[in-house]
């Protein structure tokens, strides 16, 4: 399957993201989480070993749960570069 330059976009963003050495704050952390699952369909359960953490993961997810795979790409994108950049 051909990559559409906003999938292409996307990865390049999760790898800048991955590689990032300065600490986030916590609400983009989650934003970025829920807009990575939300556009990988992958809706496993958080796997953190803290349920605390594990109910504000499941909690960002829920809010941003009516999003297109699209839209959650453009929404990580966005994010990152108002962000991060």
């Amino acid at each position: 399957m051909k990559k559409t330059k906003l999938h292409i976009e996307f990865e390049a963003t999760v790898a800048l993201v991955n590689n990032f050495t300065e600490p986030l704050p916590a609400d983009i952390l989650l934003k970025l989480y829920a807009y990575y699952k939300i556009a990988n369909s992958n809706f496993d359960n958080p796997g953190s070993k803290t349920p605390l953490i594990n109910a504000f993961k499941a909690n960002a997810l829920f809010q941003a749960n009516n999003m297109s795979k699209k839209k959650a790409m453009q929404a990580y994108i966005a994010l990152v570069e108002k962000e991060l950049k």
